[in-house]
């Protein structure tokens, strides 16, 4: 093993020799240390360079075309002044290190130009970071007389045959770069102007936005950990005129769901050049990734000047700060893998009759979301949208496990290619005790209208199935054989118990043509001469979900469930919260579970590709809430149908449960094998042909999304 004796400041100009010191060194370490042991210490002080180096580039004004000044590393370490043996640095995982003695300080290696601290250097003179800077220096004067350009140091006398070609290359490279810069400014340019920014919607309206935490289907729901403000990462640096990517070290000073806004450290409270970015993008690490990376630090340029020691300055800025742990793009990675592939086969109800499913096959996978078209659909348009872990879908065989109505598809085989789902991919529904007081025909309840979601009705258990499965008819508005019917579990938090919207202040839709206003249910039950459903048969949970009203979130209209929509949680009822989509009139609201999975936090649809829908514009919400103002009065307890759907793009295609023809009858069967055509009093405007449209964009760019009007 070879040591080097540093025999002048500064770097090395190819007059230095080997010191007899060194010599010994070397012998001994010949003499005493094996292979192996080499190798260990190698480990040791690679792992040091990793977990305490902060990777500052020492050389920015070295390539800056209009500074002058420089100075190399060794004269940097002399401007830091000793640390106190117990101040704690930041670290990769977010603890802090305490430094052993009070000698502490700052060493750049001159091989590889790693930061880091002076303790965990290689070498008496602490020249190196580990044992194989030592031998590349010496070994490949290249390599040296490169990093020597870079932090303004003169070059080896064997390095000045190789300066020129080095040279032209890297200004060749800063041409190209520039030139880079400027298309995607004018690509940024033109997305700004039809997109919609999250950053700038929170900014100017003051908004907050629901924590990721909300969400535990979502990608790193379940392990966001105390990411808040003030976490520390390295970011890349845009405000720097090098022709490479360099990074620098920012703070969050707000976060809203996976959006960050940042601060280049140094910039005080100087928010001129604040950015957003998806705290989940795959330029932000934690920091001391540059320095395992071996990628530079470099300061803004418009700071540039602030400080003449940056390392020093980092040190002190960094001291108990925390960060991102060491894995967190791996644990980003992870969440963002789905179980459910393409071709795969599940039961999922029939959009055109709600009382019965059919056989689906998965077409595409995005953030979790399916694409799902049902297998008779030969040019694959018939389809429907919704998250892996829905309640409306089912491995294959569900239905008839519980008695609930099947359509037999007309395939008499399945496909080649196509699977059956496993079971265990499912959501798990909560095991009910049936044995006991339970459910039973007949009985009332209030519950959510799934073909009206922001109404909540009087309704009836038409058919009890098994494994807690229930049949629920909305009264006053059912098909006499049951063909709107709608399956919901006991532990669903979409039925209530009888006087709950009382209790709560919500607005209960009465049976249509039901004329004793304001509606009781104590009348309603004795003329109908029906029970009301046993209040402690249904889910009391309520979870500590993190809500708040007036949050922001991404929510998906379960009307049209392919859109995932700028949305507000207005009410909270326990775990009920009621949804807004921004800039569209409350008739179109949702009432929706707090651990319903068609929620996402702010930047979900960034960072899976899904498209969002922005808010609607001014002109649509003025033309489309003129009508409907007009049209509003007092309250009242008429039934109010079904809301209109929201106007759609031309070529675009609703998928919706609202989107059923009702028209014709049907006979009463269980088999579900007939075709079946819902009744005539439950008629929804008539539809032309459907298009095909095409899935959300899956492009991991933010792309324009749809517009929305009238």
């Amino acid at each position: 093993m070879k040591r080097l004796k540093k025999t002048s400041r500064g770097p090395w100009t190819g007059k230095e020799k080997w010191g007899c010191q060194g010599e010994k060194v070397r012998k001994q370490n010949e003499k005493d240390h094996t292979g192996e042991q080499q190798k260990t210490e190698h480990s040791t002080h690679s792992e040091r360079k990793r977990r305490d180096s902060f990777g500052m580039f020492d050389g920015y004004d070295s390539c800056s075309e209009d500074t002058s000044s420089s100075s190399s590393s060794d004269e940097s370490e002399e401007e830091v002044a000793p640390l106190p043996s117990s101040l704690p640095i930041i670290k990769n995982n977010g603890q802090v290190y305490t430094y052993p003695d009070g000698k502490s300080g700052m060493a750049t290696c001159e091989m590889c130009g790693m930061v880091g601290v002076r303790d965990a250097f290689y070498s008496k003179t602490k020249r190196f970071c580990s044992v194989s800077c030592s031998r590349s220096y010496s070994s490949n004067s290249k390599k040296a007389s490169i990093l020597a350009r870079l932090q303004g140091k003169p070059p080896t006398k064997k390095a000045k045959v190789l300066q020129k070609q080095p040279l032209v290359a890297k200004l060749a490279a800063y041409a190209q770069y520039q030139a880079t810069l400027q298309s995607q400014a004018k690509t940024k340019s033109a997305v700004s102007l039809e997109g919609f920014s999250w950053g700038n919607y929170i900014n100017s309206n003051s908004f907050i936005a629901a924590p990721v935490t909300c969400f535990k289907h979502a990608p790193m729901g379940t392990c966001w950990g105390d990411i808040s403000e003030n976490v520390r990462v390295e970011v890349p640096n845009t405000d720097c005129s090098l022709p490479t990517k360099v990074f620098w070290i920012a703070g969050i000073v707000k976060l809203a769901g996976y959006n960050a806004l940042l601060r280049y450290e140094g910039f005080e409270s100087d928010s001129s050049l604040d950015f957003w970015c998806n705290i989940c993008g795959s330029d932000i690490h934690p920091v001391g990734w540059c320095a395992a990376s071996g990628k530079p630090l470099v300061p803004p340029r418009t700071i540039q000047h602030k400080y003449t020691n940056w390392k020093a300055f980092l040190v002190k800025r960094l001291t108990g700060a925390k960060t991102l742990p060491p894995d967190f793009s791996q644990k980003v990675s992870e969440s963002m893998q789905y179980p459910f592939k393409p071709s795969m086969r599940v039961e999922v109800v029939d959009k055109t009759h709600l009382c019965r499913t059919r056989v689906a096959i998965v077409e595409s996978v995005i953030g979790g979301r399916l694409r799902l078209v049902y297998e008779e659909s030969e040019d694959k348009t018939d389809d429907f949208w919704c998250h892996m872990y829905s309640p409306l879908i089912h491995h294959i065989g569900w239905s008839r496990s519980i008695g609930h109505r099947f359509k037999r598809s007309d395939i008499t085989k399945k496909q080649d290619g196509h699977f059956d789902t496993p079971p265990h991919l499912f959501a798990k529904v909560k095991e009910v005790d049936q044995s006991g007081e339970w459910y039973k025909e007949g009985m009332k309840l209030e519950a959510i209208d799934p073909l009206n979601l922001s109404a909540i009705c009087v309704a009836t258990i038409r058919k009890v199935l098994a494994d807690g499965f229930l049949m629920i008819g909305i009264d006053g508005s059912e098909a006499a054989d049951g063909s709107d019917w709608f399956c919901y579990h006991a532990t669903s938090p979409s039925i209530f118990p009888v006087g709950f919207c009382e209790i709560n202040m919500i607005e209960l839709t009465p049976p249509r043509g039901y004329t004793k206003l304001p509606f009781k249910w104590f009348d309603y039950l004795r003329e109908t001469g029906s029970i009301a459903a046993p209040v402690k048969l249904f889910n009391k949970d309520v979870p500590n979900h993190g809500f708040r009203v007036g949050m922001k979130l991404e929510a998906v209209d379960l009307m049209e469930p392919r859109l995932v929509c700028v949305a507000t949680v207005t009410r909270i009822i326990h775990r009920l919260l009621r949804i807004h989509f921004d800039g569209w009139e409350e008739e179109y609201d949702q009432w929706v579970d707090c651990e319903s999975p068609d929620l996402y936090p702010v930047g979900w649809c960034q960072l899976t590709g899904y498209q969002l829908q922005p808010p609607a514009p001014q002109t649509s919400r003025e033309s489309q809430s003129g009508s409907s103002k007009q049209k509003k009065k007092a309250k009242s307890q008429q039934y109010k149908g079904h809301k209109k759907k929201r106007k759609m793009p031309v070529g675009k295609k609703p998928v919706s449960l609202s989107s059923l023809p009702m028209t014709g009858g049907v006979r009463r069967s269980l088999s579900g094998d007939e075709e079946l055509t819902p009744p005539p009093y439950r008629t929804l405007p008539a539809q032309t042909a459907p298009e095909a449209f095409p899935p959300p964009s899956t492009s991991r760019e933010f792309s324009p999304s749809l517009k929305t009007g009238n």
